[in-house]
């Protein structure tokens, strides 16, 4: 039997503390902050054998985005300017355009889809997504696909 890979993007809240700390050891070493696997997980308090066991398993969002085109869906309020906002956000965080899809309102609420093109010069794609969320009117946003 062929083992594929499975992906899901899960918010951190709901991930095990033992995963956010491999992230953060991740983190040290890339930075330099830590020489050692050893010095790393004694400073964000794990074993090294955790380390091992989930170093290749889990990233930030957005250390595995750059040339990917990520599909958003929204529901937001149908208000004069919202969708406005949502784009500007897009520029200020450097990622391109591809396709922008909007649904007929219905109770003054629409559904709209975004795909965006992340570049290497694109900002902290997981900022990007949680400002949008925090714009008034946007209900929710939904990470759709990511190619």
């Amino acid at each position: 039997m062929v083992e594929t890979n499975n992906y899901f993007i899960v918010r951190k809240k709901a991930l095990p503390e033992v995963l956010l700390k491999v992230v953060e050891a991740k983190s040290l070493l890339e930075s330099e902050q830590a020489i050692t696997v050893q010095e790393a997980t004694d400073r964000v308090g794990i074993s090294r054998s955790s380390f091992y066991k989930y170093k290749d398993d889990i990233f930030r969002f957005h250390d595995n985005t750059q040339g990917k085109t990520i599909t958003l869906t929204f529901s937001m309020d149908d208000k004069p300017g919202l969708l406005a906002d949502l784009l500007r956000i897009i520029a200020r965080y450097g990622a391109n355009i591809l396709t922008i899809h909007q649904s007929i309102p219905i109770n003054e609420v629409a559904s709209l889809s975004i795909s965006v093109q992340v570049l290497p010069t694109t900002g902290d794609v997981a900022g990007m997504i949680d400002e949008m969320e925090q714009q008034p009117g946007v209900h929710h946003v939904k990470i759709l696909a990511k190619e």
